[in-house]
């Protein structure tokens, strides 16, 4: 689903749905406070967030794990999207309608153990050798002990309405996330109110590879939570944006969709083109004819980052 206009504005909308809001926010509050965390013999490194939609989490946990290569990282992820409950073992060329695209992403770059349930899925990492398991998403979730919590937070567009879902983007009230938070990441240009956090503040940019775009005519396609940021790194790499057309985050898309965005691309004269998280939804037969823009999470000081990570003895 696309994320509701209103929760960019405090409005009437969101002012009626704040009572539901309250009580998810409650929700979260009671499981931090009630859940028994498994802590297990590997380092547990949380990469999550405090809105619902896109905020860079995934890029920067591969930027995470590019730091820690040696060390035998593993990812560890829900697998949302896909019907599968695991815990498994992700392959590249697995179906992301079984394992979630986050999860293809993440499995191109290191190891990755796609489960549900968080405990059962980091037992199978540790059976796996894992000495660090990076958690993509997973603050709100409580089965697992984490000896590194990072939040990534959009700095253009903070935190919204500053609601909690459904009256806003929050999965939880912006205080109660970051008291549990060792260090922010923020993603972009902007600056957002951590009102309260006094630990690291770490700044990072997705970057894109876009050089075969520069001067090129694209139609563009997305079912991401962030799709105008897409556009803005087309725009980065000098690409000549000849039309476009968004989807809900994590679109399946139906042959008859592509069928369109195909006719629509050649009648513009225009490359089709998409991001990886939607490219890795794609089955192999519909991939032809579409490109791909590649972004990774780059750090401003990436000595920050290493010492952070650096700041935590391995788990015992």
């Amino acid at each position: 689903m696309r994320a509701p206009e209103f929760w960019g504005r405090d409005g009437a909308p969101a002012r009626l749905l704040a009572p539901l809001g309250f009580i998810h926010g409650a929700s979260v509050a009671w499981k931090a406070r009630h859940t028994n965390p498994l802590r297990v013999g590997a380092r547990v490194i949380c990469v999550g967030n405090l809105t619902a939609g896109g905020s860079g989490k995934t890029p920067v946990a591969i930027a995470i794990a590019g730091l820690l290569m040696g060390q035998k990282v593993l990812f560890l992820t829900r697998g949302y999207g896909g019907r599968l409950a695991g815990p498994r073992r992700v392959e590249p060329d697995d179906s992301a309608a079984e394992v979630g695209d986050e999860a293809l992403l993440l499995a191109c770059a290191a190891p990755t153990i796609m489960a549900k349930d968080r405990r059962a899925g980091a037992l199978a990492a540790i059976a796996e050798g894992a000495r660090i398991i990076v958690m993509d998403d997973g603050h709100q979730n409580f089965l697992l002990e984490k000896d590194l919590s990072l939040v990534v937070v959009d700095g253009e567009t903070g935190f919204g309405n500053g609601r909690v879902i459904p009256a806003g983007p929050l999965r939880e009230p912006v205080a109660q996330g970051l008291a549990r938070a060792d260090a922010v990441v923020v993603m972009g240009p902007g600056q957002p109110r951590l009102d309260g956090f006094n630990g690291p503040v770490l700044r990072a940019k997705l970057v894109a590879d876009g050089a075969e775009f520069s001067g090129r005519r694209v139609y563009a396609f997305a079912g991401i939570g962030r799709p105008e940021k897409f556009l803005a790194s087309l725009r980065d790499a000098d690409a000549i944006i000849a039309g476009s057309r968004f989807f809900g985050d994590h679109h399946f898309y139906d042959p008859m969709e592509l069928i369109a965005l195909r006719t629509q691309a050649l009648a513009a004269s225009a490359v089709l083109v998409t991001t990886e998280k939607d490219h890795a939804r794609l089955a192999p037969e519909q991939r032809g004819g579409i490109a791909v823009l590649p972004v990774r999470a780059i750090f401003d000081d990436p000595d920050a980052l290493a010492r952070l990570l650096d700041s935590r003895p391995p788990a015992v």
